[in-house]
């Protein structure tokens, strides 16, 4: 386990990382879960081994510090994550991110862009106040003391048991902040910075979560889109060999 801080307080951010050839892939988890746990079984496959990989836990979530006076704002997981890829010594990393993080990834895109060569997308948060089945919704729906006085232990048993695993390891406030700054958004929007980029974009959605808005206008900014069959928002658990291929470039 590595560790370096992200913040004035000196709090740490955490990462496992495999060895391996460069660029580094770097894997970003989503609201409320944890890097290795949605990734690690990918990124050991044969198609995708033999290359540097870093499974990273934003602030918060899972091994990393939870600072109380941290915003947890989609720029301020930002700024952790570009504190993981400087002190790991990375430039043009491919970055593997998942809903939450593929927005946080964008933003690092954005504000670091020396930092990133490659995206790849998982069903990623595109714009502000996403519906309300989505689960951010579920949490930003209180107020944030409510959500660490009892919503938390709400939301855990409407999240059902795969997305509790990881969300109970989560700081209940850290975690409402983050869904609070995933609703606001980012300046410029997510989905503005993801057709803008001129790097190599894919966006994989899961067939089962319904047709992604605006993909037209994404494929004709120069992303591709993916969608994998018989998957939901949990792409990499659902069809995992689909998965691999969107991340090695062969799908």
């Amino acid at each position: 386990m590595k560790q370096t801080e992200f913040d004035d307080d000196g709090s740490l951010i955490r990462w496992t990382e495999t060895p391996g050839e460069e660029p580094a892939r770097v894997y970003v988890h989503g609201l409320g879960a944890t890097s290795a746990v949605y990734h690690a079984h990918v990124a050991a496959r044969p198609e995708l081994a033999g290359r540097r990989s870093l499974f990273v836990d934003l602030p918060g979530h899972g091994i990393s510090d939870r600072p109380e006076r941290f915003g947890y704002t989609l720029e301020n997981h930002a700024d952790a994550l570009a504190a993981v890829l400087d002190a790991a010594g990375l430039t043009g990393a491919e970055l593997i991110a998942h809903s939450m993080g593929g927005s946080v990834a964008l933003v690092l895109a954005h504000r670091r862009p020396e930092l990133v060569s490659r995206l790849v997308l998982t069903e990623a948060n595109l714009d502000a106040l996403p519906p309300e089945t989505a689960g951010s919704s579920w949490i930003d729906a209180y107020a944030e003391d409510d959500f660490v006085a009892d919503g938390h232990a709400r939301v855990l048993e409407k999240a059902g048991p795969r997305w509790a695993a990881t969300m109970r390891l989560a700081d209940p406030r850290a975690l409402h902040r983050s869904a609070a700054g995933l609703r606001r958004g980012s300046t410029p929007m997510m989905r503005t910075i993801l057709e803008g980029l001129a790097i190599d974009r894919v966006y994989v959605q899961g067939e089962l979560s319904g047709e992604l808005e605006g993909w037209e206008r994404l494929e004709g900014a120069g992303v591709r889109v993916v969608t994998v069959p018989g998957a939901g928002h949990n792409v990499m658990f659902d069809q995992p060999d689909a998965f691999v291929a969107a991340v090695a470039g062969t799908r």
